[in-house]
């Protein structure tokens, strides 16, 4: 997979999508991460990307031209059908099931806009969606654009090492993942769970499955009303929680 990504910025790109898991996948060939200046591409000798907005308004608008041309030679380079979003305040919010769909693209472009936003002809014209990372504004889309980088490319196939690296976390099965714990079982007085040392790996994935379930109800309701919790597991578990959930109400009653 290739991810190319548009910026007035790209050396704030480097060290972030080159280091650790992404760097390692680079090296053996799974995946490319190009990062391209939009100045290189402007027709002006003064290398100006940005103008006032047409009907007045402060700051500056990304002009359609310099963006075109940058896009034009990704795709002239590009080996296959190319997808372009706009890292946009405007788009839909980036979730894991997009970050799942991407992955399988063999040509992603990322834009990334500044100043007031981007001349609308070149979105348009070129990109395919916009995506926002959610409900709140950024000063440019180079930060957006390195989270999705990281989301799509931990789902490449080949950049992790085993599905189950992404199986059981937060927001691919629907759920948040478990509380995890490492050594040493005591720390600060506070105790691993006792399930945990048991061995009995069983018991330790039902464990696992209430306290996903915990916390996606405590945390994010909204993400649990969507879960099928129909299965004779599924009840069982349930029928534990509102159980402690009950002790817990009594307990503090007592208080």
């Amino acid at each position: 997979m290739r991810i190319d990504i548009m910026t007035l910025f790209p050396e704030s790109l480097g060290d972030v999508l080159s280091d650790s898991i992404l760097g390692r996948a680079q090296e053996r060939g799974i995946i490319r991460i190009e990062a391209h200046q939009i100045r290189d591409y402007t027709a002006s000798k003064q290398c100006q990307v940005d103008d006032y907005p047409y009907g007045g308004g402060r700051g500056a608008i990304m002009q359609a031209d310099p963006l075109y041309r940058c896009w034009e030679a990704i795709c002239d380079q590009a080996e296959g059908p190319v997808h372009t979003v706009y890292m946009s305040p405007c788009g839909r919010t980036f979730k894991q099931a997009d970050a799942i769909r991407l992955s399988k693209m063999e040509n992603l472009v990322l834009v990334c806009g500044h100043y007031e936003g981007i001349d609308q002809r070149f979105i348009d014209e070129c990109v395919d969606e916009e995506i926002s990372l959610g409900d709140f504004v950024l000063t440019g889309g180079e930060i957006a654009a390195m989270a999705v980088t990281d989301a799509v490319c931990r789902m490449v196939p080949g950049v992790l090492a085993d599905p189950e690296c992404f199986e059981d976390e937060s927001h691919y099965s629907g759920m948040l993942e478990y509380p995890q714990y490492s050594r040493p079982a005591v720390w600060h007085g506070r105790e691993v769970p006792p399930i945990l040392l048991s061995g009995d790996h069983g018991k330790v994935a039902l464990w696992r499955r209430k306290e996903s379930l915990k916390r996606t109800k405590a945390r994010r309701p909204d993400m649990y009303e969507k879960l099928d919790l129909s299965s004779k597991q599924d009840r069982k578990l349930l029928a534990q929680m509102e159980e402690e959930e009950n002790e817990a109400a009594n307990a503090e009653k007592m208080d």
